[in-house]
């Protein structure tokens, strides 16, 4: 198997010796670089093609939400992973809601943050009750027209939110709903890719910034 190839942007200088430190330890990893800033974001991604990007939500010049809708703007399919301080940041989903796959909190293990990488690449996208909650709330925003039509959550979506709400694991939420913890993972990715159907990226982060 061809090992995942990362490209970092994070203003933190330790943080990115950290990263080159542990992705170009592991052979399933292939380290492109990383960047201070992301002001060239997108001609950086062209550049080098990378399966993941890990992106710190606070950049500066433009932010890390900035850069993932301009780089989900030319590269739909590119799979971004927002770097964070704390998961519960609203910020956390107004990244998601631009188009990020999911987030990395940079106080985790190291063990953590490879097995993060590896299933974002997999196509899976971590889900915590705080997010789950946001995710709710927006869609109970009856006069969020954005939203409302970004969203269509089929029940059983909704119903796995819930059981994150509650504060219940995949594992949990499989046992409770009577399905695979894979089915889990399979309705967040669902989720996640249906808070920016239809590009409206821009205008689900902004009704997010006005209504939540």
């Amino acid at each position: 198997m061809a090992p995942i190839k990362i490209i970092v942007f994070d203003d933190n200088k330790r943080i990115r010796d950290s990263l080159k430190l542990l992705f170009t330890s592991h052979i399933e990893f292939e380290w492109l670089g990383a960047f201070k800033d992301a002001s060239k974001a997108v001609e950086m991604v062209e550049a080098h093609t990378p399966d993941v990007v890990l992106m710190d939500i606070g950049l500066p010049e433009i932010s890390g939400i900035e850069a993932t809708c301009a780089i989900k703007k030319k590269f739909p399919n590119q799979v971004i992973m927002m770097l964070t301080i704390f998961e519960d940041d609203d910020k956390v989903f107004d990244a998601i809601c631009a188009g990020a796959s999911g987030y990395i909190v940079k106080s985790k293990t190291l063990t953590h943050l490879i097995n993060a990488v590896k299933r974002v690449h997999t196509g899976e996208a971590p889900m915590t009750p705080s997010i789950a909650r946001k995710v709710l709330h927006l869609l109970q925003q009856k006069n969020a027209p954005a939203a409302s039509d970004a969203f269509n959550l089929s029940d059983r979506e909704k119903e796995v939110l819930k059981n994150l709400v509650n504060g219940n694991s995949y594992k949990m939420v499989a046992d409770k709903m009577k399905i695979s913890y894979d089915t889990v993972h399979s309705h967040i990715k669902h989720i996640y890719k249906k808070l920016h159907v239809n590009s409206v990226s821009e205008a689900v982060s902004k009704a997010l910034r006005e209504r939540l």
